[in-house]
């Protein structure tokens, strides 16, 4: 066994060991993919550098096994969506918690410009850029965390009407949390809890989760447990790319890594089959027409 294979045993043997699958599985196709380049473009050249034939380490025996396939996740459509946030929003002038059921609210609005829940929580109101471009941006300074591929940091534009949502929380919610706008580091979505100075704290993802949870029961009820913030992403970049916007400026917005990954959240009408088979129908009649004229 060479030393190149051993290594490969070991990295995914024992470093690997105890990570998700999907990990092990992505790492496995990433160092194959690079190995099949090298092969395919520099074969020859590293031969006469080295002495050294380029061969794929990774086969049968050490590969990870398994398969990860993306969870298909087809989200609400639009008058489903516009039913929840209309009802939300009713729900804001009775609702007994004014305040944090507001945060809630504006945080899934967020979903109109795609962010993670994660990345929601992390936001400080300075990193909102009201001067930047025609309707302002978000600084997203974090992203999946180390468990995921990293942070995704970006300049997400407030589009979608996400400009005017967040106006009105920092006018009319936020002081109800904290009274210091300009305090450093100053949690845009606030937490009801407070830190020893009398500050509030920054929210946690698992009450945006819950709130949203408790929305969709209230006002879609239709959807119940399977509505979450990540569904709510792939709403967002359908609805995107349904408006126009190319898979290049969704994966901006989304902050994916790969166009791959950004491909598997737009889910679209697609009427190509049913197109062509109208077409063909309605030439088939004129057809006929003719003959039996």
């Amino acid at each position: 066994m060479g030393h190149g294979a051993r290594r490969r045993d070991a990295y995914f043997g024992k470093t690997l060991r105890n990570s998700p699958s999907g990990t092990r599985l992505a790492r496995s196709q990433a160092l194959t993919t690079y190995v099949l380049f090298l092969e395919l473009r520099h074969k020859v050249e590293i031969h006469q550098m080295t002495g050294r034939v380029v061969e794929c380490q990774i086969d049968e025996m050490n590969r990870p096994r398994g398969a990860k396939d993306a969870q298909l996740r087809i989200p609400p459509t639009v008058p489903e969506v516009g039913a929840l946030f209309t009802g939300w929003g009713g729900e804001l002038a009775t609702c007994r918690k004014f305040a944090p059921t507001a945060r809630n609210y504006t945080a899934s609005k967020l979903s109109q410009v795609g962010l993670r829940v994660s990345e929601a929580c992390k936001l400080d109101l300075a990193d909102i850029k009201w001067d930047l471009g025609r309707f302002g941006k978000l600084h997203v300074r974090h992203g999946k965390g180390a468990r995921g591929s990293g942070p995704r940091a970006r300049m997400v534009p407030l589009i979608n009407g996400a400009d005017r949502t967040l106006r009105w929380f920092i006018e009319d919610v936020w002081g109800q949390f904290d009274d210091d706008h300009t305090r450093p580091g100053a949690p845009l979505f606030p937490s009801e809890r407070k830190n020893a100075d009398g500050s509030s704290r920054r929210v946690g993802d698992d009450a945006l989760r819950g709130g949203l949870k408790g929305a969709a029961k209230a006002h879609l009820p239709g959807w119940g447990e399977r509505l979450t913030p990540h569904v709510l992403r792939h709403f967002c970049a359908s609805q995107l790319y349904e408006s126009g916007l190319d898979l290049l400026a969704i994966q901006e917005v989304l902050g994916h890594s790969w166009i791959a990954t950004t491909m598997r959240y737009v889910h679209v009408q697609q009427t190509r089959v049913e197109d062509a088979w109208v077409a063909g129908t309605e030439r088939a009649a004129k057809r006929l027409e003719g003959l039996i004229r």
